[in-house]
């Protein structure tokens, strides 16, 4: 008897199946994400570096924007090199804790994701609301400890996603229709009862992503409220300006993330099976792609960082060989 169809209640291995029913087309879906995987990794690790080096960004809403790129680049690269490894070279095999490994990860990283868009929020709530106060309450402490607490948050509700996975018993074999460890991907592939991990999966994202969204649409009821009462029109475009980028980046990551959470809960049936994996590959790769772009096209003082580095880096160069 094979190992996949083993009896085994903890299996070796898992086999990940990638996109079941277009096995054909693998490489033609690899390529795009790959192209993403590219522009999010360049993209991201660029940001972050213009971010150290240019001091005109060492300011609160850049030093979340780096945190928030950290996470992103950090995210893709948890799935990403595996997928290709599937589409490409047809290994699907993946240790039992790697599995595990990989599942807390790409949880941890979304809710982390989540939370840093939330602190961004309250960044662009406390600059319009309070901007002669900005300064002295976005500290660098206060910064240090948000963020902290954000990625405490998240690794504190995530954690019991691997227990609550590794308990149940797999004798029905480890093929998991999918490109990654998702947590309810694994979860069916069990034998056992899984209705505790639904229940709970379903309460971290509300504890989660039903908080940070709160947050995030209160702030911006409060930024909305305050941008109103500005007498000059030129006044407040300028104050909504500095929120386009961060609007942006908010739809990016919670449309494809509502999408699949409740896909996976409530309409599988009615929704194809590659269908909702290919949406749940662009939830974890949208973000990382769009969000540097978003803030480069978006954000007057990057372009301008981007072309301050580009000239500092030629007048080195050039005095280099001089």
């Amino acid at each position: 008897m094979s190992r996949t169809n083993s009896s085994s209640l903890s299996p070796g291995f898992f086999i990940l199946n990638g996109v079941p029913g277009l096995e054909a087309t693998h490489i033609w879906i690899s390529l795009p994400f790959c192209f993403m995987y590219i522009v999010a990794v360049l993209g991201n690790c660029g940001l972050i570096y213009l971010i150290s080096h240019e001091e005109s960004l060492h300011r609160p809403m850049y030093y979340f924007l780096a945190l928030l790129s950290f996470t992103d680049v950090t995210l893709c690269t948890t799935t990403v090199p595996n997928m290709l490894c599937i589409f490409w070279f047809n290994l699907k095999e993946i240790d039992f804790n790697a599995c595990l490994a990989q599942m807390f990860f790409v949880h941890m990283l979304t809710g982390m994701e989540s939370g840093v868009l939330m602190l961004m929020a309250l960044d662009r709530y406390v600059a319009i609301c309070y901007p002669l106060r900005y300064a002295t309450i976005l500290t660098n402490p206060v910064i240090t400890k948000a963020g902290l607490a954000t990625f405490l948050r998240s690794v504190m509700l995530i954690i019991p996603f691997t227990f609550l996975t590794k308990r149940l018993p797999y004798c029905r074999g480890n093929l998991i229709s999918h490109t990654y460890c998702d947590h309810m991907s694994v979860a069916k592939v069990s034998c056992g009862n899984f209705k505790v991990n639904a229940i709970y999966g379903l309460l971290a994202a509300l504890l989660i992503g039903g908080f940070d969204m709160t947050c995030i649409a209160v702030s911006y009821s409060m930024i909305l409220r305050a941008v109103v009462t500005l007498s000059s029109a030129d006044a407040r475009h300028k104050a909504f300006s500095t929120c386009t980028s961060h609007i942006c980046a908010i739809v990016i990551t919670y449309v494809p993330a509502l999408f699949t959470i409740f896909t996976h809960r409530f309409g599988e049936k009615n929704i194809p099976h590659h269908v909702h994996i290919i949406i749940a590959n662009l939830y974890l790769m949208f973000p990382p792609t769009l969000n540097p772009i978003v803030y480069g096209v978006k954000t007057k003082q990057i372009q301008e960082g981007v072309i301050k580095l580009i000239f500092k880096e030629k007048g080195r160069i050039i005095f280099t060989y001089l």
